[in-house]
């Protein structure tokens, strides 16, 4: 494996830093998007830790449930890897 893999932040824990990021401004707990979605909440949870490969119809789930487009939740920074908020 080259070594550039490793600088390379992984798009599976960016994309769950951004749900964090657009499920805690609503001020929702996971237990609360899991309902709005129809998820399980320990499935939106590993979504959020970046254990899971998410599918393109539940990113449309929560995109919805959040009333955001499936683009703003794709809207992640590199550098969030490094220094969440």
């Amino acid at each position: 494996m080259s070594t550039n893999s490793k600088l390379t932040p992984d798009p599976l824990v960016l994309f769950g830093q951004r749900l964090v990021q657009l499920r805690k401004q609503r001020g929702w707990s996971q237990e609360q998007l899991a309902l709005e979605c129809g998820m399980a909440r320990s499935y939106l949870g590993g979504v959020e830790r970046g254990k899971r490969n998410i599918a393109l119809l539940n990113i449309c789930k929560l995109a919805d449930a959040l009333s955001v487009s499936p683009a703003e939740m794709l809207k992640f920074r590199d550098d969030l890897a490094v220094n969440p908020k």
